[in-house]
C-alpha cells in the first residue's frame, strides 16, 4: 500500500543563529513552471529567515502546520490549503508551535502566469494574490487528493503540468480577498495549531466540539470561533474535508473496498460515506476511482463547485 502520510522527526536542538531553509526534490519543470516536493523539519526552537518569491508562488500544503508571514499580514496553514506568494513578495515561515509540514511547492514565472490568466478569461487586475492563502475550500478538494496520489505514484510531467495548470486557475478563482490577519494571537494560533494536529493524526476519530474546545482551553464559542478564523473552516467541516481528501487519495491508489476505506476514514456507514463524498467530489466512489485513472476524466479536469 502506498504512503502518503509523512511522521515528522523530532525538531533538531536549536541553535540561536541556525537557519533552515526546508530542501526541495524537483518533481516535474517546463517552460514558465516547475513543481517540487518540499519537507520542512523546523521546530519552534528554529529561526525563521526572511525569504522572495521570485515568481509567482503557491504551496500546496499536504501535512503539517506553519506560520506564513509578509507585509501584508499572517495566516496559518493547515492541511488542504494553498500558500499564495506574488512576485519580489518578502516572507517568513515560522514553526512556533509544532515541528514539520509537507508541502507541493509549484513556481511560476510571471509571463506564464499572466498567459494562463488570461487565457482562463481572468480580468488583468485581478492577475494576482491579494492575501496570503487559500482556505482548504471544497474547489480543491479533488486536485489536492489527485496531487497527493501523484506525488505517492508515478506521475509523469504531463501530468503535473495538468494539475499545475488548474491549480493556477483554481487559486485566482478561489483567493480570499480579504485581508490576511494582521496580528493572530500567538496564545490563540498555538492552541488551534495543537487541535488541528491531533485532528491530522486520528482523523477517524469523533473529535466532538465539545472534547475539542476543552483539549484548547477555550469555550466552545471562543473555540468555535477562532477555529474558523484560522483555517477558514469549522472544525467539523474541517475534519470531513480531511477525511474525504484521504479517502479520495486512497481510491486513486489502492484496491482496497470502499467500504473498508470508508469504514477507516471514519464514516459509520457505507450510505453516508457515499453520499457526504457525491457532495464533495461530484462524482460516487466507485466512479471516482475509475476516473482518476482515465487521462480524460472529470476529475482531472473537474468543473468549479459551489463552496
Amino acid at each position: 500500500m502506498a504512503k502518503i502520510a509523512v511522521k515528522f522527526a523530532p525538531a533538531p536542538t536549536p541553535h540561536p543563529s541556525r537557519q533552515i531553509a526546508p530542501p526541495g526534490r524537483l518533481l516535474a519543470r517546463g517552460k514558465g513552471w516547475s513543481i517540487s516536493d518540499v519537507i520542512c523539519t523546523a521546530g519552534p526552537g528554529d529561526r525563521s529567515f526572511e525569504e522572495q518569491h521570485s515568481g509567482v508562488s503557491i504551496g500546496m500544503v499536504l501535512e503539517g502546520t506553519f506560520q506564513y508571514r509578509s507585509s501584508v499580514g499572517r495566516e496559518l496553514m493547515t492541511p488542504g490549503s494553498l500558500l499564495l506568494g506574488n512576485p519580489g513578495q518578502y516572507f517568513e515561515c515560522g514553526h512556533e508551535h509544532a515541528p514539520g509540514d509537507h508541502c507541493i511547492a509549484f513556481h511560476f514565472d510571471p509571463e506564464y502566469f499572466e498567459t494562463l490568466a488570461e487565457e482562463c478569461g481572468v480580468p488583468i487586475g485581478r492577475r494576482y494574490f491579494s492575501s496570503l492563502r487559500v482556505p482548504p475550500v471544497k474547489e480543491l478538494s479533488a486536485l489536492v487528493a489527485r496531487a497527493a496520489a501523484s506525488l505517492a505514484g508515478a506521475a509523469d510531467t504531463r501530468d503535473w503540468e495538468e494539475i499545475s495548470v488548474e491549480l493556477a486557475l483554481r487559486a485566482l478563482e478561489n483567493r480570499n480577498d480579504r485581508a490576511s490577519q494582521p496580528d493572530n494571537s500567538l496564545a490563540a494560533e498555538a492552541r488551534i495549531t495543537r487541535i488541528v494536529r491531533v485532528i491530522e493524526e486520528r482523523p477517524e476519530l469523533d473529535h466532538e466540539l465539545g472534547s475539542l474546545a476543552r483539549e484548547a482551553r477555550l469555550s466552545r464559542y471562543h473555540f468555535l470561533r477562532v477555529f474558523q478564523q484560522l483555517t477558514g473552516l469549522t472544525p467539523h467541516r474541517y475534519l470531513r474535508r480531511l477525511r474525504l481528501r484521504r479517502a479520495a487519495t486512497r481510491l486513486a491508489l489502492e484496491p482496497a473496498q470502499v467500504l473498508e476505506i470508508a469504514l477507516d476514514s471514519g464514516f459509520g456507514d457505507i450510505s453516508n460515506f457515499n453520499h457526504a463524498f457525491q457532495a464533495e467530489f461530484g462524482l460516487n466512489p466507485r466512479s471516482f476511482r475509475k476516473s482518476a485513472m482515465h487521462p480524460h476524466s472529470p476529475l482531472r479536469r473537474s468543473e468549479p463547485a459551489a463552496r
